[in-house]
């Protein structure tokens, strides 16, 4: 069992992009994935909520908004989200990490009405205020993965 445990952490961490691995930290928000596929997996940038009109992502290695107007679904949670599918990695990474990680997955349709997702890993502390303003611009509820992910928001 613990060979196969450790054989499972090798792989993890041969598989997963270092960025990954680490917890975002200050302003950094970590792009996880989706269907955006003008940023690459895993992107570090900075998450501007002060528009009234969008959601901005942006990194030196590309970025996206999603307009309020255009949301459909929120959920907050340690797991990146039932929505959207992540490698199994990201999951697997999260079962050996004792650090809490903070997950949003947003769905939302683009332009011509395709669903589409995003999942963001967002720093600790900032889950409440990001959340608050997504829910009041959008007019969406945020739907909790679990009890302990909306205790640590309304706690």
């Amino acid at each position: 069992m613990v060979r196969r445990i450790a054989s499972i952490f090798l792989l993890v961490a041969l598989l997963c992009p270092a960025p990954l691995l680490a917890a975002v930290r200050g302003k950094e928000v970590m792009y996880v994935g989706g269907t955006i596929k003008s940023v690459p997996e895993a992107t570090v940038g900075e998450l501007d909520t002060q528009s009234e009109q969008a959601l901005n992502f942006n990194s030196p290695k590309g970025s996206f908004s999603i307009p309020y107007a255009q949301i459909t679904s929120l959920e907050y949670g340690q797991k990146a989200g039932r929505r959207v599918g992540v490698a199994i990695v990201i999951t697997v990474w999260a079962l050996f990490s004792k650090k809490r990680k903070h997950f949003l997955t947003i769905g939302f349709k683009d332009g011509e009405g395709t669903p589409q997702g995003v999942i963001l890993e967002l720093p600790k502390g900032t889950a409440k205020t990001v959340i608050t303003i997504l829910e009041v611009r959008s007019g969406q509820k945020v739907e909790y993965e679990s009890q302990e992910a909306k205790d640590h928001i309304h706690g």
